[in-house]
């Protein structure tokens, strides 16, 4: 279903279709008559509250609607009836966030099709996927069944929701294309509260066979360059440039410190930053033991280190990969590993800093809603990154304004005083306002 929709078209109107589509599946527990707001209003409300990054457009709209017998949440975003922010938190608290991870999928195979993914290659021609857990929630009282729990030696208790929040990222790229999330929370069975490497392979084992088709490289911090998650992202098809510090990793750096000067291949490169000379010295040494045991796996091991012309040092870092390394690759691999850090500058700093407010109690409640919430923050940020990229008209507005907060202080305002019949009516009232030369969609 997901591959004939994007063939149909691959637009906002497209989007958001398949959106309420997949929302129609939702499950709705009630079992009394009054059932005057459905489950999927409650969902799109919500949604459209973090696309317009605008906490009061539904009362505008509510307003809208009783002045004018019409409102932007329902041409815009299809709600039939606004129902009121405790009726969404309500509504939406048991439903868990997988319900909306085929949205994702269809997102991704959207820009796939459309040869939008193709930017976002890299060594090997793979696509580099960065894992990186983010914490959205935190409270000393306030908590549900979801949470996890860190006891303070003071008798204290801090609840707190993390997930796992995958990106496409790209070396040069300031976009990120975030797919599904997954969610660290107590799991059934398990004595040992859950953690972010689990975590991360959970995700690996559940879309393995969706992504692995598409090359991917994972991405991570030294808590990932673990034997057990190495071996499954080999097994699963992906490859891995994973951050490699030495405290973590003694038997790897005993075994290369005891190695020779010449076994170990080094590479200098002098580099202009417009301002200084900055100086890369790359060291590497391919099938090295990433444990001391009979059964290690081998790794490939590389060392970038950044010096001035005074030999002052402003970068180091380590990485394991499964790629063979040589000098011709060593810079690119390097490169690649240190886009892991995209999914915390381009992702979720934009979630937490730039008006997305990710770390935001929006509403806890008792079992999933703080964890749905979040989806549906990621899921806006997804849909203005994609628009960029799709929607020539968007672009041409977002190119012309002076920051991205202008945009949506703009969307704010015309939405509360205007109603605009569809998405394309409004961009064009802003392409008119701006006094600019509407693009070519033909």
């Amino acid at each position: 279903m997901i591959l004939l929709l994007c063939m149909k078209g691959f637009n906002f109107d497209q989007i958001i279709h398949f959106f309420r589509k997949t929302l129609q599946n939702l499950p709705d527990i009630r079992t009394g008559a009054n059932t005057t707001y459905t489950v999927e209003d409650a969902a799109l409300s919500a949604f459209s509250v973090f696309f317009t990054q605008s906490p009061s457009f539904l009362a505008f709209q509510k307003a809208m609607q009783k002045k004018k017998g019409k409102n932007n949440a329902q041409s815009l975003f299809g709600v039939l009836n606004i129902p009121s922010d405790n009726q969404i938190k309500n509504l939406l608290d048991p439903i868990s966030p997988i319900h909306l991870f085929p949205v994702f999928s269809y997102i991704f195979h959207g820009l796939n099709e459309r040869g939008d993914i193709g930017a976002f290659r890299s060594y090997n021609g793979n696509l580099l996927l960065a894992l990186d857990g983010v914490q959205y929630f935190s409270s000393n009282s306030i908590h549900c069944d979801n949470c996890n729990q860190k006891q303070h030696r003071n008798g204290t208790t801090t609840y707190y929701h993390t997930a796992i929040t995958p990106v496409i990222a790209a070396p040069g790229n300031n976009n990120v294309i975030p797919l599904q999330p997954e969610f660290i929370t107590p799991q059934d069975g398990h004595e040992k509260q859950d953690c972010e490497n689990t975590a991360a392979k959970r995700w690996i084992r559940q879309y393995s066979s969706e992504y692995s088709q598409f090359g991917f490289t994972i991405l991570g911090d030294d808590l990932y360059c673990k034997q057990p998650l190495c071996n499954l992202i080999l097994e699963k098809g992906f490859d891995f440039i994973l951050v490699c510090k030495p405290d973590s990793h003694k038997t790897l750096y005993q075994w290369i410190n005891g190695l020779n000067s010449n076994d170990i291949d080094t590479l200098t490169v002098k580099r202009w930053t417009g301002k200084r000379h900055e100086f890369d010295t790359y060291r590497f040494v391919n099938q090295v033991p990433l444990k001391d045991a009979a059964d290690a796996l081998h790794i490939n091991w590389c060392e970038v280190t950044t010096t001035l012309s005074d030999g002052k040092i402003i970068y180091k870092n380590a990485f394991g990969t499964n790629f063979e390394i040589n000098k011709k690759n060593v810079r690119e691999i390097v490169a690649d590993g240190r886009a892991r850090w995209k999914v915390e500058n381009e992702n979720n700093n934009v979630l937490k800093n730039r008006g997305y407010h990710l770390a935001h109690n929006f509403g806890h409640g008792k079992t999933h809603l703080s964890s749905l919430l979040m989806t549906f923050n990621l899921l806006a940020f997804l849909l203005h990154t994609t628009l960029e990229k799709i929607d020539k008209k968007y672009k041409l507005i977002r190119d012309n304004l002076p920051a991205r907060q202008t945009f949506f202080d703009d969307i704010r305002a015309l939405t509360r005083y205007l109603y605009f019949d569809s998405w394309e009516t409004l961009l064009d009232f802003m392409i008119r306002g701006l006094e600019l030369d509407p693009p070519d969609t033909s």
